[in-house]
């Protein structure tokens, strides 16, 4: 299977949301690590696996989701930027608001699945004190 590197227009967004955010370069600390896991013998001997360090705020990513060193440096910047992101806008981020959408799609499912069940608990009681009343 082929990899193929990060295209120029998702580098660029990257960087410029990396301006947008007030995020140099500089202020980040890169270390290379040997991976671990699956991947076998191609693992084990490069140094694939990502280390980030923002050093301003002191926020720590670690990012081996591909074996590959350069997908592996821009989905780490990726996860950096979300958690940066998180802790200066709050619950204004991009992410907070996903997890909010998806949190409240959970709880409007559980809450039919709720009502629904308590609709058939009720048709069966009520079907059930109509048989009893029969048989008296």
């Amino acid at each position: 299977m082929l990899k193929f590197p990060v295209s120029a227009e998702k580098e660029r967004a990257l960087y410029e949301k990396m301006l947008a955010l007030n995020i140099k370069e500089e202020d980040i600390e890169e270390t290379f690590i040997k991976s671990g896991g699956r991947g076998g013998q191609k693992v084990n001997k490069t140094s694939s696996c990502v280390y980030l360090k923002h050093i301003p705020t002191g926020i720590e990513i670690k990012c081996q989701k591909d074996r590959s060193q350069s997908l592996n440096r821009y989905y780490a910047r990726v996860i950096l930027l979300q958690k940066i992101e998180q802790l200066v806008k709050g619950k204004e981020s991009e992410f907070s608001k996903a997890i909010d959408r998806i949190r409240k799609q959970k709880r409007k499912r559980a809450f039919r699945a709720k009502k629904k069940y308590s609709l058939l608990k009720s048709s069966f009681y009520k079907e059930k004190t109509e048989l009893d009343e029969q048989t008296t």
